[in-house]
């Protein structure tokens, strides 16, 4: 039996990763393996090119890292793989290994054509150390789209979905907030290191970069295993989907809410505060919640909730905090002085390029902050990119 035989043997009979069959690149290559002509080799070569540009024993490495098969769930719930589950994994995996060291030349060496036929390349890839290094670190790693992809979003039938232009906003790229932004790191330390991690509310004037510091922290940590999924303050009615679905995930989770707050009876804010009081899943040592507000105590107060028309209003007043109250810690980012602003102006300038007298930089950046109401962080940002197209 030479390798060919072998190979088509081994995929038809796969089971772990039984789901590879309806790709479209093994779908076509097994297509050819039983008719052996040449459409069938153009649309395996065709289906290849499109995937990654040629490249099988790269495109193995992505099959099998993606694959959320039985194997890899096992294993990052902490359950026990049966024996007969690890000889199966080997066995596909020299499969799979085969496939990944296939050459144009063992397959056209199939047909008989008098014409050109596209080629494709291979690499060397150690399929099965490969694997079972990512396996062994899976809290690391992950599997399935959260394998390559370290942003995401709820969709409006409420899956997550990775961001396909994510922001890489790094923590070198932001200025001054060293001390905000350590509680912010040290939190998700202690989560990455399975140690308790408080839910984070950051509070404070628009511009002054909580959002960007959130988002620079999940970057940076990427490699450990964290992750970060964006959920719209309309989308808290499911969130108890979401979170039944990643509690046993291997990876690290941070529930991203962005600019939250509530008009009172808000359903959204009862959904909130049920998750952030603790049910069972909520309390899933893989996940926190970090949500940013411009308003510190997140709920939009009328004149008449302080004042007046309600004999209840102190109880009133309780409830309008107590949804703050029950994050673990608060983090207020204000907005910066002059000498902050003119800091992070001239650190933007210098990672652009921008060469410019100090004096006049200066100048510039207080009447842009002058015009438009304020300084911060992000009208920093917006000075460094107007000058950038000038």
């Amino acid at each position: 039996m030479n390798n060919i035989n072998d190979l088509k043997t081994g995929l038809l009979t796969l089971t772990i990763f039984r789901e590879l069959l309806g790709d479209r690149v093994i779908s076509g290559l097994l297509s050819f393996l039983e008719n052996k002509d040449l459409g069938s080799y153009a649309d395996f070569v065709a289906a290849l090119y499109n995937a990654n540009g040629g490249n099988i024993s790269e495109y193995v490495r992505e099959i099998t890292g993606n694959s959320e098969n039985i194997y890899v769930k096992t294993v990052g719930m902490g359950g026990q793989v049966p024996d007969y589950l690890k000889a199966s994994l080997l066995a596909e995996l020299k499969t799979l290994q085969l496939l990944s060291d296939l050459t144009p030349e063992q397959l056209t060496a199939e047909i008989s054509a008098d014409c050109f036929l596209p080629g494709f390349a291979n690499t060397d890839y150690d399929v099965t150390e490969k694997y079972l290094h990512r396996v062994e670190n899976i809290g690391k790693f992950g599997y399935g789209i959260y394998s390559r992809n370290g942003m995401f979003y709820v969709s409006e039938e409420g899956n997550i979905v990775p961001v396909t232009n994510p922001d890489k906003t790094k923590l070198s790229d932001l200025v001054d907030y060293e001390l905000e932004r350590n509680i912010i790191i040290e939190n998700t330390r202690a989560l990455l290191e399975g140690k308790p991690a408080a839910n984070l509310l950051l509070t404070g004037d628009a511009g002054t970069g909580k959002s960007s510091s959130v988002k620079a922290v999940a970057n940076e940590f990427f490699a450990e295993g964290l992750r970060i999924i964006e959920v719209r303050k309309d989308q808290l009615r499911s969130i108890q989907k979401i979170l039944n679905e990643l509690s046993g995930n291997p990876l690290k989770f941070i529930l991203f809410i962005d600019d939250l707050s509530f008009l009172k009876d808000d359903d959204n804010f009862n959904a909130l505060k049920a998750v952030l009081e603790g049910s069972v899943t909520a309390k899933s040592s893989n996940l926190v919640i970090y949500a940013t507000s411009n308003r510190r105590h997140i709920i939009k107060e009328s004149f008449s909730d302080r004042e007046g028309d309600d004999i209840h209003r102190n109880d009133t007043m309780q409830e309008l905090v107590s949804l703050s109250e029950r994050f673990g810690v608060h983090i207020t980012f204000s907005k910066p002085n002059k000498a902050t602003f003119l800091n992070i102006v001239h650190h933007l300038a210098e990672e652009n390029g921008i060469n410019m007298p100090t004096e006049e930089l200066d100048l510039l950046a207080e009447r842009f902050a002058l015009e438009r109401g304020g300084r911060s962080a992000r009208l920093a940002k917006q000075l460094i990119d107007k000058l950038l197209t000038k």
